[in-house]
C-alpha cells in the first residue's frame, strides 16, 4: 500500500487538533475547572472582596463597610512541539490496522491523522500534568494550580502526610475542617483528589465493614463518581501524590487561545523535498491556569 501525505494542516482547520490535544486531558475534559478558549493574549479575571457592610439603620445615609476590587491575570503562554521522525514504523502500524488487524474499531482514514493522533495524546498528558503540577521554571511547561497557590499567602495551606487505606479518612477530615465557612456547602465545591489519595479511599470504603451496600471490595465502579462528607471528589491526573485541592470549579481557570491564529498543526513529507522517508511534525498552541479567590481555596500539601 503507497501512502501519500500531500495535506499541510494549518489555520482554522488547525485549531481542532489543538483542541482535542488541550482539551481531552482528564480534569477540563470531565468539566473539573472553568476554559476560557479564546485569550489572545491576556485576560483580567476581576475579585471583589466586600466587608462591614451591614450597620444599625438611621435615617441618613451613610456610607459604612468597604468593597475592594483586586485582579488577577491569565495570561496563556506559548508552547510548540517539533519532531522529525520517519515514515517506516507509523506505516507499518497504520496498514496493519486498516487491514483489520488491530483491536480499534475506529481508526483515522488518512494516514497524516493518524500520525497527528498519537502526538496530540501526548500533548494532552503534558497538558494535564502542567494544569496540576507544572513549574514555569522548567521547559515546556507553565505554573499549574499547586505551584501558584503554594506561593499564594491567601491560601489554606494543609500539611499532608502519606495517604494510605489506614489514614486516607482521617487525612480527608482535615481538608474538609479547612475549608471556610463561607464556602462550605456551595454547590460546586469540589475536592480534587491525586490518585493515589482517591485509590486509598476506594480501598479504606471496600475495607469498612462489608464495604457500601455491603459488596466489599467490589463496591466501586472504575470511573463512578466519588464524595466524602458530602463533597463531590475529583480525580484530577494531573496532581502529584498526596496532593488535594478543595475550591469551587467557578474559582479555577484554564485560559488557552484554541481560536486564536497562533495555533497551528502542519505535517510536512520531506520525501519530495530531501528524497528522505521523514516527516516533520509542527504544533503551536497556548495554555496557562490562574484562580479567583485565594482565601477561597484549601491546599492540602
Amino acid at each position: 500500500m503507497a501512502v501519500n501525505i500531500t495535506s499541510t494542516y494549518a489555520g482554522e482547520f488547525a485549531g481542532e487538533y489543538i483542541s482535542a490535544a488541550l482539551l481531552s486531558g482528564n480534569t477540563i475534559a470531565n468539566g473539573g475547572i472553568e476554559v476560557k478558549p479564546n485569550i489572545k493574549y491576556k485576560e483580567v479575571i476581576k475579585k471583589v472582596a466586600t466587608s462591614g457592610l451591614v450597620v444599625d439603620a438611621t435615617c441618613d445615609f451613610t456610607s459604612a463597610g468597604s468593597v475592594t476590587l483586586t485582579e488577577r491575570i491569565i495570561q496563556p503562554e506559548y508552547f510548540q512541539v517539533n519532531q522529525e521522525m520517519c515514515l517506516t514504523p507509523f506505516q507499518s502500524d497504520w496498514e496493519a490496522a486498516q487491514m483489520g488487524y488491530s483491536a480499534f474499531d475506529q481508526l483515522p482514514p488518512k494516514f497524516s491523522d493518524f500520525i497527528i493522533g498519537q502526538f496530540a495524546s501526548e500533548v494532552a498528558a503534558k497538558t494535564e500534568s502542567n494544569i496540576w503540577s507544572g513549574v514555569n521554571a522548567n521547559a515546556g511547561e507553565f505554573d499549574g494550580f499547586t505551584t501558584l497557590m503554594t506561593a499564594d499567602a491567601d491560601v489554606i495551606d494543609v500539611t499532608a502526610g502519606a495517604v494510605v487505606v489506614g489514614n486516607v479518612v482521617a487525612e480527608m477530615q482535615k481538608i474538609v475542617d479547612a475549608i471556610p465557612a463561607t464556602l462550605f456547602g456551595k454547590e460546586d465545591l469540589h475536592i480534587y483528589v491525586s490518585q493515589n489519595i482517591a485509590k486509598a479511599y476506594v480501598g479504606a470504603m471496600g475495607a469498612l465493614g462489608s464495604g457500601i451496600d455491603n459488596r466489599g471490595a467490589l463496591w466501586y465502579q472504575n470511573g463512578a463518581p466519588l464524595s466524602f462528607g458530602g463533597i463531590p471528589l475529583f480525580v484530577a491526573n494531573g496532581l502529584a501524590n498526596n496532593t488535594a485541592v478543595a475550591a469551587e470549579k467557578s474559582n479555577l481557570y484554564f485560559g488557552t487561545s484554541l481560536l486564536s491564529d497562533q495555533n497551528e498543526v502542519k505535517l510536512l513529507d520531506m520525501r519530495d523535498l530531501d528524497g528522505s522517508q521523514n516527516v516533520r511534525l509542527i504544533m503551536r498552541f497556548a495554555a496557562s491556569v490562574q484562580y479567583g479567590i485565594g482565601s477561597d481555596i484549601v491546599l492540602y500539601s
